[in-house]
């Protein structure tokens, strides 16, 4: 390997002037399951329980609505705290769409 190849190398990985690190430190990121586990152990903690048979649910924000299928509902009446989990549906609410959610449900 020639010198000129070999400095060539050198200042590719280098992130600043003379005198610093070559490489940078690799950032390891952190799981999403992680943060998924904190929940559960805290919703476990303040006493949720799981309600099963709930087909639809829908949340009036503005003028849309977040519908979720089949969610998994928990809830802690005491602390009255609810969690609805699965992957939800976003639609606009229009006088029509008003309607037929009424009568859904």
């Amino acid at each position: 390997m020639n010198k000129e190849r070999l400095m060539k190398m050198v200042g590719a990985v280098r992130t600043g002037g003379n005198g610093t690190m070559h490489r940078k430190k690799k950032a390891v990121h952190k799981m999403a399951t992680t943060d998924d586990k904190r929940l559960q152990s805290m919703l476990k903690r303040v006493g949720v329980n799981t309600i099963p048979a709930i087909e639809q649910v829908n949340i009036f924000k503005d003028d849309l609505v977040i519908q979720f299928l089949n969610p998994k509902v928990q809830a802690s009446i005491a602390a009255n705290t609810w969690v609805v989990s699965r992957t939800p549906q976003t639609k606009s609410m229009d006088p029509l769409t008003s309607l037929s959610f009424c009568y859904s449900m």
